[in-house]
C-alpha cells in the first residue's frame, strides 16, 4: 500500500509539472480578431505571424478574423459585455479605442518596452495624432492617409482636372459621379468628415457635407467598396478612401490613382487586445511582431507606411513595395517630412455620436440619388 501511495504521490507531480509547462507555454494555440482592415492587409498579417509562431515556438497557432466596420465592430465589442468572441480589436479611430477604454472593455497591452519606445507618442500638427494610448490600452501599428481616388480615364472625358484638393469634388461635373461610405458605417468617413467639420467650422463644414451629398452618386455599404467602383469606372472620384485599399485594386490592374490632400487625416491603425480575451498571450505577441521589421514588412509592401521612424519603404524595383511609393506620390515614411493634421481626438470622441446623428437627419434622409 505504501509503494502504491508514493506511486500515485509522483504520478500527480508528474501531472502538476506537465500542467505548469502548459501553464508556461509562450503563446495559446488560438488568436481571433475583429476589424475594419481589408482581408488583404488582415490575412497577411496572420499569416505571417503564424508562420514566426511555428518558427519561434513551434506552436501550430489556429488564427481567424471578423470583418467588421469599425462602428460594427466598436458596436459588437459593447455587445460582448467583457465576454468577448475575439481577442484583438485592430483598426479605425482611436476615438472608438478612447470609448471603450472608458468602458473597461480593453486591458493593457503590456508589450515589451523595447517594442513600446520604438513609437513615437504623436505626429502631426498642429493637432498631434496620438499613435499610441498614454495610459498603455492600445497602440498603433501602421500609418495610412484617408485620401481620395479618381479614375483618370472618366475624369478625362468629364473635362476637369484630376482632383487634388477636397473642394475639387464638388466640381458640378462631378454630380453623381462621386462615390462615398456613410460616416455611420465607416471610421475612414468619419475621420474625414471630421476634418471637413474642422477645416470649416460646424456650419460651413456641414454644408459642405451637403454640396458633397449632392455630388455622390452612390454611398457604399463599405469604406472598402469605394475604391472598387471607382476603380471599375462606375464612378469617377472617391472620398475618404484609405490608401492600401486604393493600391489593392491598383495592384489588381485596375487605372485608379490616389492623393492624400492637406489635412488628410492619417490613422496609425489603432490595435487593442479586448478585456476577457481568451488568448491575452497570443495577441501581446502578435502585437510585438507587428512592430519589428518583418512585421512591418508586411504593411510596407501592401501600401501602407511605418508607424516607427527607425523604417523605410523600400524595396526592388518593380517590387510591390516600390510600387507602393510610387502610387502615394513619393512617399517612403510619414515621419520624413512635417504632416498636416487638423482631426482632434477630442472632440472627434465627444462629436461621434451627434456627428452620426445629424448625418442621418440631414443627409441620409434627404438625399437622392443624382
Amino acid at each position: 500500500m505504501r509503494r502504491l501511495g508514493i506511486l500515485a504521490f509522483a504520478m500527480l507531480l508528474t501531472l502538476g509539472a506537465a500542467g505548469g509547462a502548459v501553464a508556461q507555454a509562450p503563446i495559446e494555440g488560438e488568436l481571433a480578431l475583429i476589424t475594419p482592415v481589408s482581408k488583404f492587409i488582415h490575412d497577411a498579417a496572420l499569416k505571417a505571424f503564424a508562420e514566426y509562431a511555428k518558427e519561434k515556438w513551434g506552436v501550430t497557432l489556429k488564427v481567424s478574423a471578423i470583418p467588421a466596420g469599425t462602428p460594427v465592430a466598436y458596436g459588437r465589442i459593447v455587445e460582448w459585455k467583457g465576454k468577448p468572441e475575439v481577442d484583438i480589436f485592430w483598426g479605425g479611430e482611436s476615438a472608438l479605442f478612447e470609448k471603450l477604454t472608458e468602458q473597461n472593455l480593453l486591458q493593457k497591452v503590456e508589450i515589451s518596452k523595447e517594442a513600446w519606445d520604438s513609437i513615437p507618442a504623436a505626429i502631426g500638427k498642429p493637432k498631434p495624432i496620438p499613435l499610441k494610448d498614454k495610459r498603455g490600452f492600445w497602440v498603433g501599428t501602421a500609418l495610412e492617409p484617408y485620401g481620395l481616388v479618381y479614375h483618370p480615364k472618366k475624369i478625362q472625358r468629364l473635362g476637369i482636372p484630376a482632383p487634388k484638393e477636397w473642394d475639387d469634388l464638388l466640381h458640378p461635373k462631378l454630380k453623381g459621379e462621386v462615390a462615398q461610405c456613410a460616416p455611420t458605417r465607416s471610421s475612414s468617413s468619419n475621420a474625414t468628415y471630421e476634418v471637413i467639420l474642422s477645416m470649416y467650422g460646424e456650419e460651413q463644414g456641414w454644408a459642405w457635407l451637403k454640396k458633397l451629398a449632392a455630388n455622390t452618386g452612390h454611398f457604399t455599404a463599405r469604406s472598402r467598396d469605394v475604391p472598387t467602383v471607382v476603380a471599375k469606372g462606375e464612378y469617377s472620384a472617391g472620398f475618404a478612401v484609405p490608401s492600401y485599399m486604393a493600391f489593392e485594386e491598383k495592384l489588381a490592374g485596375f487605372d485608379i490613382k490616389f492623393v492624400a490632400p492637406k489635412n488628410a487625416f492619417v490613422t496609425p491603425e489603432p490595435m487593442a487586445i479586448l478585456a476577457g480575451a481568451r488568448n491575452p498571450r497570443a495577441a501581446r505577441a502578435f502585437i510585438e511582431f507587428l512592430l519589428t521589421e518583418r512585421g512591418q514588412r508586411v504593411f510596407m509592401e501592401r501600401g501602407l507606411f511605418p508607424i516607427t521612424p527607425k523604417y523605410r519603404v523600400q524595396g526592388a524595383p518593380g517590387s510591390t513595395a516600390e510600387l507602393a511609393v510610387e502610387f502615394t506620390g513619393g512617399v517612403r515614411s510619414y515621419f520624413d517630412a512635417e504632416v498636416s493634421n487638423v482631426y482632434d481626438e477630442g472632440v472627434a470622441a465627444k462629436r461621434s455620436d451627434d456627428l452620426k446623428k445629424k448625418y442621418r437627419s440631414d443627409i441620409e434622409a434627404t438625399w437622392k440619388k443624382p
